[in-house]
């Protein structure tokens, strides 16, 4: 279990916060407005992931405990072309990724919830990030990267991949699919590319509940 909470707080309140998020869809997932962005407007497709509803059914008894406010994708769907930046500054889209299992999450240095959440993102990176799994998490800050580097630096999160998108184009794109109320935002998705299931509101990512689930999911 990662140690470090930069705000001091306990991952029981973590857990009652993400209880909460499950009960209300959201609702206590920090309110975002939208802004323009980059991401072209058609970035799901159903097509390729006919056969997902066997997966969703094999994952369904790891959705409980501290990840029960995951909600199963209706329907299984392709995000493969939602577009962010990485550390050096290029363009990378979620194909780039395909054969890899992810826990695509978005945050922000201004919410609250991302901020107590990243070091359990980062545990979850530790203990299970391979050539199978990644956490991809998207920082959504407006300016330069310098907040949010100077953030992840500080907290000692240091087994996440840096992406960036200042636009919101990955939010908002995320946003029309009916995935994302707010932040924080994550999403599932299987190593075909295929979208398993949505989280608002935040998660203690480095449990045992979460490390299970992520488990099933690169064995699907």
């Amino acid at each position: 279990m990662t140690k470090k909470r930069p705000l001091g707080l306990p991952s029981a309140k973590l857990v009652a916060i993400a209880a909460i998020a499950g009960l209300f869809a959201g609702a206590v997932a920090v309110y975002v407005k939208e802004a323009g962005y980059g991401n072209g407007t058609e970035v799901a497709q159903a097509k390729g992931c006919e056969a997902t509803p066997a997966s969703l059914k094999a994952l369904e008894p790891f959705i409980k405990g501290q990840v029960a406010a995951i909600v199963a994708a209706n329907p299984p769907r392709m995000l493969q072309t939602l577009t962010f930046k990485d550390a050096t500054g290029a363009d990378k889209t979620l194909s780039d990724f395909k054969g890899k299992a992810l826990l695509v999450n978005l945050w922000a240095t201004w919410c609250v919830p991302c901020r107590e959440e990243m070091p359990a993102l980062n545990g979850l990176q530790a203990a299970k990030g391979s050539d199978k799994f990644d956490v991809v998490a998207v920082n959504i800050d407006s300016g330069s990267d310098e907040k949010p580097k100077a953030f992840l630096s500080e907290n000692g999160i240091d087994h996440l991949g840096f992406y960036r998108d200042s636009s919101m184009g990955v939010f908002n794109a995320v946003k029309k699919e009916g995935l994302a109320f707010g932040l924080p935002a994550t999403l599932v998705i299987d190593k075909n590319g295929c979208l398993l299931g949505s989280m608002n509101g935040p998660a203690v990512w480095d449990s045992n509940d979460a490390k299970a689930l992520i488990d099933k999911l690169v064995s699907l």
